[in-house]
């Protein structure tokens, strides 16, 4: 990162500068359908999508992909997505779900590898990513401007390895908070783990203006092989992690919050759930009212809900390979995508659940946004 370019960034940071706003009034009169949710998934055989769902089920996209995306972010004003490769590939696809097309595919360059999550930040300007130093497997944080060519203008340490899950604090947006799972992986091994016996996870908090980690919180000793994978945040600054167990014997805790200037505080579920949920966690949300978490575990087939007023454990439901995980307009609601191709809504503080209606029966992959 040049000097000019951190300069340049930081300007634009503190100014706020808002993209123009393209309405989504011209994406309903010419589909007269109003856009749902937006998720990449197999459509078949080395067949791999990305689709915008209508709320009654239809497919207002049908995307593509070069092999199989992971996380799909919305743009806060535009009727754009940015959909990441799953790791270890190098390819984001920005596309216009308005005009069904490809505006860019970016590259993450020689060396470089994606870690399967991007985030715009709330004014629309910039795009950042985590990705992989190939050479010396140390995470980075990326920012690229998001117009025109998406020119890189910031490399930042992400603190430290295996940077999965990033997301900005709602009530600072130039706090970035990264989930390290703390796995060492090289492109030239897939996806094998190399490091499971050294392996520190972490929760960053990197401040974007200056480039500077201002906070960092570790598991115990006990737990370093608890990887930190996916994370959510709320209004209040809160942080709700979902953790991945790298050892074979044990059941600990999968999900922890974390408040800034604390340590991170493990939750637990009445131990038969803890058991179901087979050590291993795939999306965090929360709730639109910041109260409320969603935790996917998609190998145990069920989503728990958890409390964060109490930080206890509310409720869980089943839900066969459920893991992509949105919130509704609706306090304590969540939309929920499974690999089977079911697609549900829940109400954890009535109980109810719906099932929505899709035109295709597809997999769907991890990750989802409400649009």
């Amino acid at each position: 990162m040049t000097a000019i370019n951190r300069r340049q960034f930081c300007q634009l940071l503190a100014a706020g500068t808002i993209l123009p706003s393209l309405s989504m009034s011209s994406v309903l009169a010419a589909t007269g359908k109003t856009p749902l949710f937006a998720s990449a998934a197999k459509a078949g055989e080395d067949d791999y999508r990305l689709y915008v769902v209508a709320t009654d089920g239809s497919l207002l996209l049908d995307h593509k992909l070069p092999t199989r995306a992971h996380h799909v972010e919305a743009h806060p004003h535009r009727p754009v997505l940015a959909c990441t490769a799953r790791r270890p590939d190098t390819f984001i696809e920005i596309v216009d779900y308005q005009q069904g097309r490809l505006i860019r595919r970016i590259e993450s360059g020689e060396g470089r590898h994606f870690f399967g999550h991007s985030v715009f930040t709330p004014d629309g300007e910039f795009l950042i990513s985590s990705e992989n130093n190939i050479a010396d497997g140390q995470g980075r944080i990326v920012i690229r401007r998001a117009s025109g060519l998406f020119t890189k203008v910031a490399d930042m340490p992400s603190g430290g390895i295996g940077p999965h899950e990033i997301k900005l604090l709602p009530a600072n947006s130039q706090t970035l908070m990264i989930a390290n799972g703390g796995i060492l992986t090289h492109p030239d091994q897939g996806r094998k783990k190399l490091n499971l016996d050294t392996m520190q996870p972490s929760l960053a908090a990197l401040n974007l203006r200056s480039g500077q980690i201002e906070e960092q919180q570790f598991l115990p000793g006990e737990y370093h092989q608890l990887s930190i994978r996916h994370i959510d945040t709320n209004q209040h600054n809160e942080t709700i992690i979902a953790l991945q167990y790298q050892g074979k014997e044990d059941n600990p805790p999968l999900v922890a919050i974390h408040r800034p200037g604390q340590p991170l505080k493990l939750l637990t579920a009445p131990e038969p759930v803890d058991i179901a949920m087979k050590r291993y966690c795939g999306s965090a949300r929360f709730d639109r009212s910041g109260q409320y978490a969603a935790i996917s575990s998609p190998r145990g087939n069920l989503i728990t809900f958890w409390d964060l007023h109490n930080d206890r454990y509310h409720s869980m439901i089943n839900s066969p390979d459920g893991c992509g995980l949105a919130a509704t307009a609706n306090p304590g609601e969540f939309i929920i995508t499974t690999g089977r191709g079911i697609c549900q809504q829940h109400n954890l503080l009535n109980g109810s659940t719906q099932r929505i209606s899709l035109a295709q029966r597809l997999a769907w992959d991890n990750h989802m946004v409400t649009l």
